[in-house]
């Protein structure tokens, strides 16, 4: 699609929600994770589309696919690059180039369920997480592009749980 068709589309959908705010809020697709076996798990997308992760091999997995905290760190760097990209049709910016990175610190300890020395749970999750943007438009100043990556990841949705974590609904189904 081009940056012209991109933004005609988001025209055309903040019209609709202007108008009738109600149609924006959705469920989302739902993601379906099924044990296969050891450490292996494959999620799967009701298109069809599957994806197996695993553990590496220090515990106990095959390391022979990706692991679940790296679909985490993708879905963050795609999220926030296309959130970016959006953005950057919306304004009329011909991007040149993008590249997200998302990295992360995580300690073993958490998974394992671990106290640290002095006693206390360790945190299962990671211990913080960075973004790495490059980005490039033809005679764009550095600072408007500064500004439209801030405003993308203003709007996108992954990012934005990071700072204020919603709360977990976790329902059990047994047997």
């Amino acid at each position: 699609m081009t940056q012209q068709a991109i933004a005609a589309a988001l025209q055309r959908v903040e019209a609709v929600l202007q108008r009738r705010p109600e149609a924006g809020l959705h469920d989302d697709a739902p993601a379906m994770a099924r044990w296969d076996g050891g450490t292996r798990v494959l999620a799967s997308h009701a298109d069809g589309t599957e994806i197996s992760t695993d553990v590496p091999g220090e515990l106990g997995g095959s390391g022979d696919r990706i692991t679940p905290g790296w679909l985490f760190r993708a879905g963050l760097a795609s999220c926030s690059a296309t959130s970016i990209a959006l953005a950057a049709a919306r304004a009329g910016i011909a991007l040149d180039a993008l590249e997200v990175r998302a990295a992360s610190r995580s300690d073993t300890r958490g998974l394992l369920g671990l106290p640290d020395a002095e006693g206390r749970p360790v945190s299962a999750g990671p211990q913080d997480v960075q973004l790495q943007v490059r980005i490039a438009a033809s005679g764009v100043p550095a600072e408007r592009l500064r500004a439209l990556v801030h405003d993308g990841l203003r709007c996108s949705p992954i990012p934005n749980v990071l700072p204020d974590p919603l709360p977990l609904d976790v329902q059990i189904e047994v047997g």
